[in-house]
């Protein structure tokens, strides 16, 4: 007989992994936030490199740098793997790195206050650079109200422990699925709450748009809340200073204009996004999540 819950061994796996989890947390909850830092690099470096995913962040560089020799491609590699220890590292401590202002430099903060002041809400959008977990605990401390958007991890017990690690820091998080999720952000909206996503990860059903040259399917939420509330989308990043260290940056604004065909201005709106995430991916490239298959399938068949 059909149940509509897990099966006793699919919750005896998710039980274990928080267990995992738990105690990964627990251990870096007790040693000093730069070597917490320094261990995540030196363990996900070495990890990293043997696992299957390392294809994936390869085809990844080889798309975007086309002409650098293998050395160079080896280099990125080790270096985004080392990044990318540090940002899982870092995460169960964020309320630490939040709570010591030299930290965590924010240029164009005066941006975030006249946003909170004038009540208007906005769009935000980042891509996955570096600790990128920063940039809605900037926001929220900016006394913004934004709707901070996620994808829910598939452990229900592991994804309870990440609502309660980053509201240490502030952030609440609502979690859009399908279009009642697109409908309760187009309603918190209206009430004057900004919304924050990511916008540099894959979209099935989104825009065609290239990325890096490469035709890339890209979600049209950012542009499609900006059309139709005449609101700005502000881009923002997060760049590493050295360690646990960071500079968020609280770029111009991309204005669009509504000419009235929608679809068209959607589109000039995600070929901007795209282009705002290529500068910053070109300018530190290492502090990119390439794990991520940004581009269609057939890019990652073997021989493509």
């Amino acid at each position: 007989m059909a149940t509509d819950g897990p099966s006793r061994v699919q919750d005896l796996i998710w039980r274990l992994e928080a267990a995992a989890y738990d105690a990964f947390v627990g251990l870096t909850r007790r040693l000093p936030v730069d070597a917490v830092s320094d261990f995540g690099a030196v363990l996900l470096g070495a990890l990293g490199p043997l696992t299957s995913v390392d294809r994936t962040v390869e085809r990844n560089l080889r798309i975007v740098f086309p002409k650098a020799a293998a050395a160079e491609i080896s280099r990125l590699k080790r270096a985004q793997w080392r990044e990318a220890g540090r940002l899982f590292a870092e995460f169960p401590i964020l309320d630490r790195i939040m709570a010591d202002p030299s930290r965590v430099e924010v240029v164009g903060r005066e941006r975030l206050a006249e946003i909170a002041a004038s009540g208007r809400p906005v769009v935000f959008i980042s891509g996955h650079f570096s600790s990128f977990e920063i940039m809605p605990a900037v926001i929220v401390h900016a006394g913004v109200r934004c709707q901070i958007t996620y994808r829910a991890a598939n452990n229900p017990y592991v994804d309870a422990r990440i609502r309660q690690s980053r509201a240490r820091y502030g952030v609440e998080l609502f979690a859009p699925k399908g279009a009642e999720g697109a409908r309760a952000l187009m309603r918190a909206f209206g009430r004057g709450e900004s919304v924050a996503l990511m916008n540099d990860q894959k979209f099935n059903g989104g825009v065609a748009a290239p990325f890096f040259g490469v035709t890339a399917h890209t979600a049209p939420g950012p542009s499609t809340f900006a059309l139709k509330f005449g609101a700005p989308i502000v881009p923002m990043s997060v760049q590493r200073l050295r360690k646990a260290r960071f500079r968020v940056i609280v770029h111009e604004p991309i204005r669009l204009v509504d000419t009235g065909d929608r679809a068209a201005d959607i589109a000039v709106g995600v070929r901007r996004i795209n282009a705002f995430m290529e500068e910053r991916i070109l300018d530190r490239p290492q502090e990119w999540f390439w794990v991520h298959k940004r581009w269609p399938k057939e890019v990652y068949k073997p021989g493509a």
